[in-house]
Order: C-alpha cells, then structure tokens, then sequence
C-alpha cells in the first residue's frame, strides 16, 4: 500500500488574533508545522498547537521563517549563510522547549515561506539549514521541496529527509513552485488540486503550467490552513487519498 503524510502549516496567529482552523484540521492531517514566533505565532499560541496535535495525535514540526510579520514571511530577504544557520537554531529551540514541556518529542522542520523556496534553489543557504537541524537534533526529519537544494543538503549532511509536494499549487518546468506574485500560483479547483496529488503520488509525476510533466517524489504533501475553505479541502483531501487506496501516516512513524 502507499503511504504518504499530509501536513499543515500552523500556530499562525498572535495572541488574540487567530487565523485558520487548526484544531477542526488537526483531525485531517498526520503532521503539523507550528510558527515559531518570527513570521507568526507567539509563545501562547505555539504552547496551545503544540498541545492540540498532542491531542490530536499529530506530528509536531518546528515551521522556522524570516523575522517578517508585516509580509508574513513571504519575502525575500538577503541573509548570509551564518545568519540562516542561527535563525533556524533560535526558532526550532523556541518550539523544542513547549514540545518538551509537553512530554513529546519534535519529529521534523520545514522551513516558511521565502527561507523554503530561497533554500530550494541556494546550495549554501540550504546547507546552512540542514547544519541547523542536524546540530540541534540530528533525529529530526527535515522538509524540503521535491528535488530542491534542502533535500539534497539535508541527505548529504546524514538527516531523514522528506520531499515535499503541494496540494494547491502549481509548478514550473524546473520543479520549483509558480510565485505567489503570479496569477496561476494556486489552484482554487479542490477537483483539481487532489487529482494533482493523487497523480504526484502514484505516478510520480506533476504537469508544469508550461504543460510539461516533471518527476516529483511525494513523501509528504502540503494543504495550506490559511485559506477561506481550508477545512473542506483538508476533509476533502484525506477522504479521497483513503478511496485510493493511500495511507496517511506521520512521517516520523
């Protein structure tokens, strides 16, 4: 039988702002990726998301990203390779604290948004990432995009990786993700976006916009919970990969 694990992004709010469904998700997803209080998030909201997956019996990841609430971590910022390894040893530690206060154990990283898609294509950036996690816990799974540079950083230095897909976005011909800035970056079809996972895990392969397939390796796949059907689509998603006969199970397991 394949088996895949389906995660979320999380803990994505400020104190009494909240944003998202996290706790109706946690019951459609087997990891979750927590803020860890630079592009979002808070001590209070990473302690009660942490306790959440707990409950929810839920993966817990740390989801490290550029100091950038104003652009939700989602712009580029010029960042040596020392400073890369440095914020993502403050984040993860941040989160490893909460996780251990609870009694558990962190199980991946997967970095946000820009620092994601930047590590994806910057061999120096995404081996300063991978130096983190593996100095920090060398136990610890890391996340990267399907054949990206974090991958490859992350085997090289001895880490579990992950390759990680997109349920509601599109690609380009190189295997990276279409920018946020474009018109085509999502998919707003829930049709389409579980037809694309399906395909990305039993074919292994993913039709660029250029409308080129591309080989793809599916370890783990990304529902985004910010989105104003983000519920839906999460139920949506782990029903129809169940019909097909697909696992889900934490990566960690």
């Amino acid at each position: 039988m394949l088996r895949v694990d389906l995660n979320c992004d999380m803990g994505e709010s400020f104190g009494a702002y909240k944003m998202g469904n996290d706790e109706e998700i946690l019951n459609y997803v087997t990891s979750a990726n927590i803020a860890c209080g630079f592009h979002a998030g808070d001590p209070s909201t990473m302690k009660k998301t942490v306790n959440l997956a707990l409950k929810k019996g839920v993966g817990i990841g740390a989801h490290p990203g550029f100091n950038d609430v104003a652009g939700f971590g989602r712009r580029n910022i010029a960042v040596s390779p020392n400073e890369a390894y440095d914020l993502v040893v403050y984040q993860i530690g941040a989160l490893h604290g909460f996780v251990k206060a609870s009694g558990a154990k962190l199980q991946h990283v997967k970095p946000h948004g820009a620092l994601y898609n930047m590590a994806a294509r910057d061999p120096l950036l995404a081996h300063a990432i991978a130096k983190a996690v593996y100095d920090v816990d060398s136990e610890l799974v890391l996340f990267g995009l399907s054949g990206g540079e974090l991958i490859k950083a992350g085997n090289k230095i001895g880490l579990k990786t992950a390759s990680e897909v997109f349920s509601d976005r599109t690609y380009q011909s190189t295997g990276e993700l279409t920018s946020r800035t474009e018109e085509n970056a999502l998919i707003e079809d829930d049709h389409l976006a579980v037809a694309q996972v399906v395909r990305m895990i039993k074919e292994q392969k993913v039709c660029s916009t250029a409308g080129m397939d591309i080989t793809i390796q599916a370890d783990t796949v990304c529902i985004h919970g910010d989105g104003s059907h983000a519920l839906t689509f999460a139920r949506q998603i782990n029903e129809s990969l169940q019909a097909e006969g697909i696992e889900l199970v934490s990566i960690g397991k």
